[in-house]
């Protein structure tokens, strides 16, 4: 068994863990969402921390420890640098993430959701700042792609454009969604 690999993955969450390590989440191609240590990631001399910023496509370099991947190495090759300049664009692409990181289960292979997002988050940050109701249709359109491809919904698209996506998936998570009240103005 290969205990080092490189694959491509999107930053989806992260959070801080003692005085210089961070947990990543990341949704890769090949293994699905996974999350991964990065240890010493923030300190001052840290090479790769620009690198795993979220909402970054990066090329990841992960040894595979006993409990979670290490980061060993990083290269980002999308930073989404027009869509953090929205703060109306990043709620969006915040909100997907959470949809991302609590619909998908660790671990799984889902080639067809990786390009989802990496499509939307490009589709997102192409929307013109002014037009909400044309990003609104890019994360409905989204979030019903997603549900089918997890395997919730079934129902012909035509029916899809009424559907009323954030209680079916509040319902399914059995929690409200966070983005959705930072960001109640936009949606």
């Amino acid at each position: 068994m290969m205990r080092t690999y490189k694959t491509e993955g999107i930053i989806i969450k992260r959070r801080d863990m003692g005085e210089a390590d961070r947990m990543i989440t990341v949704f890769t191609r090949d293994h699905g969402k996974l999350s991964i240590k990065a240890k010493g990631i923030r300190r001052v001399p840290s090479r790769r921390s620009a690198h795993v910023e979220l909402l970054n496509t990066t090329i990841l370099t992960l040894y595979q420890a006993s409990r979670y991947p290490i980061l060993t190495e990083a290269t980002a090759t999308d930073t989404c640098s027009d869509l953090k300049e929205d703060l109306q664009k990043i709620g969006f692409a915040y909100h997907i993430c959470e949809l991302i990181d609590g619909l998908c289960p660790e671990n799984q292979e889902q080639h067809q959701i990786f390009f989802l997002l990496k499509n939307t988050l490009q589709r997102l940050s192409r929307c013109n700042s002014e037009l909400t109701q044309q990003a609104l249709f890019v994360i409905h359109e989204f979030e019903v792609e997603l549900l089918t491809l997890l395997g919730y919904w079934h129902t012909p698209q035509a029916a899809s454009k009424s559907m009323d996506t954030q209680a079916f998936i509040e319902n399914i998570l059995e929690r409200r969604l966070k983005s959705k009240r930072v960001f109640q103005k936009t949606f």
